[in-house]
């Protein structure tokens, strides 16, 4: 990915080329692999030298040290270092941030939480994580663990995310709402009432948020019973989320974009009754302004930050 950022404190990226690919399972060729779409990036610009280079990645990692630390989709990346390679070789500003700090950048600087002074930003995607804007700065944590909200156990029961049963990733996630309509699919198999969209036992391991989605989108009951309890518990975390931050915005991205048509009316009726009206009457709850682009603009927004940090 490549950019340019408006000059004059004017906060716009252009972006004028970008390259994707597979991540390779070996972190040794997937950074030669990044290098060598970088290099084609540069010759095919010769006129714009780059000023500093971003990278978003899943976590755990430690952004200090430009260190990934196994995430759970990237299992064979522990403790690799993945910021002395292009340091070496580019000797300009690099920064590293997991993706929920990334997006959070990105849409408070170009998105929906653009003038914010304490906005949250919410995966709602393959997981659930937080990235937190507090004060007008990053918030991070003590060792890049700020914002882990997918951990938080919402309920005693219900799908597992994070290694946890009923947790806000269990609930609110692409694979736990996957999970969710399994396990309610299954019950209604049972009971001789199954729904239009798994007719019987094999059809399950098909089940996909995507696939619950499409169907409740075009009124399937049993759908909307999924994503009536994925709002129920959407509110209950982002309730946690309002009473303890006091947030002006919560900007939410992926999952909550596409079904914020049904979603929207339960998140708000379970914040109504969970949430402190004073902290909840200052708080807006939208989707990401930069939609399903928020990815392309993350990384771009961890070069800005590194570049404003020399």
């Amino acid at each position: 990915m490549c950019s340019e950022f408006g000059s004059n404190g004017n906060e716009r990226i252009v972006i004028i080329d970008k390259i994707s690919f597979p991540t390779p399972s070996m972190p040794s060729v997937a950074i030669n692999e990044i290098t060598r779409s970088l290099e084609i990036v540069i010759s095919k610009h010769p006129d714009r030298t780059p000023a500093a280079l971003g990278i978003s990645c899943g976590g755990p990692l430690n952004s200090q040290k430009g260190l990934i630390l196994s995430p759970p989709n990237l299992p064979d990346w522990n403790h690799i270092d993945v910021i002395t390679p292009f340091r070496s070789r580019y000797a300009i500003p690099i920064g590293l941030q997991n993706d929920a700090n990334a997006c959070a950048l990105a849409e408070w600087r170009l998105g929906a939480g653009k003038g914010c002074k304490n906005m949250v930003f919410l995966t709602f995607g393959t997981g659930m994580g937080a990235g937190l804007i507090l004060n007008g700065q990053l918030y991070k944590g003590t060792n890049d663990m700020a914002g882990e909200v997918g951990h938080v156990r919402l309920d005693a029961e219900g799908p597992v995310g994070y290694g946890k049963m009923g947790s806000f990733e269990g609930f609110c996630s692409g694979g736990g709402i996957a999970k969710l309509a399994q396990t309610m699919a299954m019950k209604a198999i049972q009971e001789g009432s199954a729904p239009s969209f798994c007719k019987n036992m094999n059809d399950l391991a098909s089940l996909s948020a995507e696939i619950v989605g499409k169907a409740a989108q075009e009124g399937d009951l049993f759908a909307r019973d999924v994503f009536h309890v994925v709002g129920r518990q959407l509110g209950k975390g982002l309730a946690m989320l309002v009473d303890v931050l006091n947030p002006e915005k919560i900007v939410i991205g992926s999952i909550y974009g596409r079904q914020q048509e049904l979603l929207e009316p339960i998140v708000m009726t379970t914040l109504r009754q969970e949430a402190l009206s004073l902290a909840l009457d200052v708080c807006e709850i939208v989707p990401a302004g930069l939609g399903e682009h928020v990815g392309d603009y993350a990384g771009l927004s961890v070069a800005k930050e590194a570049y404003e940090g020399e």
